[in-house]
């Protein structure tokens, strides 16, 4: 049973936020969330992501402990612990199984999306199937084989972030703005939000990366931009690639059109290069590296240093001992090379750009600045492309494309917290929609309710009917994609509408209402207009997104592991004092002037401390105390009384003498 589109009076429409007259609702919603403490900006990225915060009116990039600007997306599992960032990447050539990147292409996904099956042969770890067609990465974690979503995964990845914030700001941090890929779908979104939620954060807003950047490019801009200016935001990150038009006057940023592939980025190009060089080894060699993860691994983490090199050289070498079944492997890549086997994924680019440039109305002539962003904007070739597509104008290079995004994410988080400094009064974000949202009418035909590029906040109602005499109820099925007919878009969702009075077809007028948030979420509504009966739903993709039953699972499960980790940690912590203070009563020993009887008692109980501690690596955290404190107790006696007259008793760094 279908819907049919009645033309008369088919079409009311409302949009909050596509002119600046939006402000006071926009306003409205900052007293709402005014005010917990800071609330920090994150740019989640595919293969790094960063943490901002916007205070007194000045935003601070926030290093994590590594001294980093950027952290890596990597979390990784072993036999004892957990590691995220640094440490994960470190170590993934030695585990690699166990080490997952990259969550974002997975996020909020089915396990059957191409996108995803055509990842697998290139991921060392392993993603499996679960519920519902939802998208599991298996690990092994502390012995045991153990499968996480990738809204867990990225919640680790947030969860280092919050600390490195809490650590910076010296206070708890519960409230971040996160952004997305432009071109990310309604379940992503969501499956976004619920992974700050499993990471302890209030999501105020999810906004798109590109619009962030645009809002960072905009305050560090020297122009007092009061005359409107059109700008490009070329954004091309690890994993995803973006390209926004907005028009820029007095602190509001309109979004004009916006293109992308959230399956194109840096990650591509080094999978291009990687399956060279190891076509290059089967050739010169006759193995296959492809058996080896571990080997792979090595490679992949080689062709991303060459694919970092050409940016500014002309040659890279590549280096790597006892690659495979003990043979090195010793390659010359040139960028010319590199450019020719990366040629059609950097052209891809030109083609979004294209298309948002259609999209906004604008010729090129009238863009006023061209801003790189993401990491991959360094290649040369993407900058050639990019230039010479905009007949030779300079392309603008002025703010650091690693943090250009997590910088405009603070920005709006210190509004959305009624944080509004003097230079900030009049910043306003009018965003869109990334792709045109409808419903499937009679023959298959995709019905446009909301076209792509539609400002948001929006909301848009139309009239339906039925398609039979005395039918009972209506499915409406709601659709995203830009072609006619629908099997070749994608389905979102069901609204069903039961209870319908007997009528002839085409009689009942079912009004159907999408209504897309700040957060670019769709939440759809029928009504029947006789009996007013009603179904409502928040458009979410199932097969991707996590049910409620789940998410207090997975909450649950996180606490668990905070707990686990923080008791891990204070036993690691236990253990190394216990290290400490048995060095330094060896060394006591040796410096204090002792008979000989007494010194080779305090060396006795320190080889036994040591060889103890070898054998109790597992000990619990108060077994280690004791242990100190016993030792403490004794050689501190020992030192004490048996100094040889006219030396001092030896005191340092074995706490009060008991």
């Amino acid at each position: 049973m279908g819907a049919d589109l009645s033309h008369e009076n088919a079409h009311d429409h409302t949009t909050n936020g596509s002119t600046p007259h939006s402000a006071p609702g926009f306003r409205s919603e900052v007293a709402r969330t005014l005010s917990k403490g800071p609330a920090v900006g994150i740019d989640l990225g595919t293969t790094y992501s960063c943490v901002a915060v916007c205070q007194r009116g000045k935003v601070d990039i926030i290093a994590n402990d590594h001294s980093n600007r950027i952290t890596p997306s990597y979390v990784a599992f072993t036999d004892r612990e957990r590691l995220v960032g640094e440490p994960a990447e470190i170590q993934v050539g030695l585990n690699p199984e166990n080490t997952v990147f990259s969550a974002k292409r997975l996020i909020g996904r089915p396990f059957d999306d191409p996108l995803v099956q055509s990842n697998l042969k290139h991921w060392p770890f392993q993603v499996v199937g679960g519920g519902g067609g939802k998208v599991k990465v298996q690990v092994s974690y502390r012995g045991l084989e153990k499968a996480f979503y990738p809204e867990e995964i990225s919640a680790m990845v947030l969860s280092k972030l919050k600390q490195v914030a809490e650590a910076y700001l010296g206070r708890p941090v519960t409230q971040a703005v996160i952004t997305v890929p432009a071109y990310f779908n309604d379940a992503q979104r969501q499956a976004t939000i619920d992974a700050g939620a499993i990471a302890g954060l209030q999501v105020l807003r999810v906004i798109n990366e590109p619009t962030a950047a645009a809002i960072a490019y905009g305050l560090n801009s020297s122009s007092k931009w009061k005359t409107k200016r059109n700008i490009l935001i070329f954004d091309l990150g690890g994993g995803t690639f973006d390209v926004s038009i907005l028009a820029v006057q007095d602190g509001i940023f309109e979004v004009m059109a916006t293109a992308g592939d959230t399956h194109l980025g840096g990650e591509d190009f080094d999978k291009r290069l990687m399956d060279h060089l190891a076509q290059e080894f089967r050739n010169k060699h006759k193995e296959d590296i492809s058996q080896s993860k571990k080997a792979l691994q090595r490679l992949r983490a080689a062709c991303e240093k060459a694919k970092r090199t050409l940016s500014s050289n002309v040659t890279a070498n590549i280096n790597i001992d006892a690659l495979y079944k003990g043979v090195d492997f010793h390659a010359t890549i040139t960028r010319a090379s590199f450019e020719d086997l990366c040629s059609d994924l950097f052209q891809a680019t030109v083609r979004h750009v294209e298309r948002a440039l259609g999209d906004s109305g604008f010729k090129k002539t009238q863009i006023h600045d061209i801003v790189l962003v993401g990491g991959s904007t360094r290649i040369p070739m993407i900058q050639r492309l990019l230039s010479k597509f905009f007949d030779g104008q300079e392309l603008s290079k002025t703010i650091n494309p690693d943090e250009a995004v997590a910088y405009g994410a603070a920005v709006q988080a210190a509004i959305l917290t009624g944080h509004r400094y003097q230079n900030l009064q009049n910043l306003l974000l009018l965003d869109v929609t990334p792709v045109s949202l409808g419903l499937e009418t009679v023959g298959g035909v995709m019905d446009v309710v909301i076209k792509r590029n539609s400002p948001i906040p929006t909301k848009e109602t139309r009239n339906f009917s039925t398609t039979e005499d005395n039918q009972s109820s209506l499915f409406l099925q709601i659709y995203e994609g830009e072609r006619t007919l629908t099997k070749h878009n994608r389905l979102l969702g069901t609204v069903t509408l039961s209870g319908l009075q007997p009528a002839p077809r085409c009689v009942p007028v079912i009004v159907v209402t999408f209504v897309i948030d700040h957060n670019n979420i769709l939440t759809v509504s029928a009504m029947e207009r006789n009996t007013g009966k009603t179904n409502q739903l928040t458009v979410t993709d199932t097969r991707g997104r996590l049910d409620r039953e789940e998410m207090e699972r997975i909450l649950q499960e996180e606490e668990d592991y905070r707990a686990r980790e923080k008791a891990e940690q204070e036993k690691i912590e236990a253990l190394n004092s216990l290290e400490s203070t048995t060095l330094q009563l060896k060394r006591a020993a040796v410096e204090t002037v002792l008979d000989d009887r007494a010194k080779r008692r305090v060396l006795e109980m320190c080889e036994e401390t040591t060889a103890w501690m070898e054998d109790n690596q597992l000990a619990p955290k108060k077994e280690y105390e004791e242990r100190k404190r016993e030792l403490e107790e004794v050689c501190s006696s020992i030192i004490t009384h048996f100094t040889t007259d006219g030396e001092k008793p030896y005191k340092g760094g074995l706490g009060e003498k008991r």
